[in-house]
């Protein structure tokens, strides 16, 4: 009886510390390997980007500009709407016309409007990294000398663009950044000789302007070129 007695008061003292044991909190893998997620834009914002393209076009270095006007969204997402052109001739591959001048040379041009959707994959408060696409519709067309001394283009050629490409972003002040990126223009919808001449890889430098940060800034009056707010948390 007295053997007894003892187990049952040494099961009394040891009931507590397994309770205690088991109610213990058991920490999760998710946990302790979570990191702090990044706080997004508290609001949308319109975006207005000078967007300077370059390519090399019939093994010519050329430049194209454009300009971007959009909206980025609070959940990393960012669409809208731009218009591009090639900012010189590039000399074309392609059978002059008939009524061209016979040493006169002749540019390929081309000018485009396009709808674009980008995602910002990571990011933080000073620069970020994204995939963005591009669909657009415009014409190419190639200008030429005549052989009375004018300068005449061929009839235009119905132009289709996708442009997929990653970008990378760093934000220089709270209202504006700097960016560039690397992509490939494919057309489409096209004779197989302006695609050939067309086609091949897109690099880029661009200027970003917040509009809504900027308006934000002038209205509570703070300094525009500050580093303060771009501190991480």
């Amino acid at each position: 009886m007295e053997w007894f007695v003892r187990v049952v008061l040494l099961g009394l003292v040891l009931l507590p510390v397994g309770a205690q044991a088991q109610s213990a909190p058991v920490p999760r893998a998710d946990t302790v390997l979570r990191r702090p997620a990044i706080l997004r834009l508290p609001h949308n914002r319109f975006v207005a980007q000078y967007d300077s393209r370059y390519s090399i076009i019939n093994r010519h270095f050329t430049t194209i500009n454009g300009l971007k006007l959009g909206i980025e969204f609070k959940n990393r997402f960012r669409t809208g709407a731009a218009i591009y052109f090639l900012s010189t001739g590039v000399p074309t591959r392609r059978a002059k016309p008939e009524n061209a001048a016979e040493d006169a040379d002749a540019e390929l041009r081309f000018r485009y409007l396009a709808v674009y959707a980008g995602y910002a994959l990571l990011e933080t408060k000073r620069w970020e990294l994204s995939a963005n696409l591009q669909l657009g519709t415009g014409s190419a067309y190639v200008r030429y000398q005549n052989a009375a001394g004018d300068l005449d283009k061929t009839p235009h050629d119905f132009l289709g663009v996708v442009e997929p490409a990653m970008a990378a972003q760093l934000r220089v002040f709270r209202w504006a950044g700097v960016g560039t990126g690397l992509g490939w223009r494919q057309p489409v919808f096209v004779p197989a000789a302006i695609q050939k001449e067309l086609n091949g890889p897109v690099f880029y430098l661009r200027g970003n302007v917040f509009l809504g940060e900027l308006i934000k800034v002038m209205k509570d009056k703070e300094p525009l070129f500050t580093q303060s707010n771009m501190r991480p948390d």
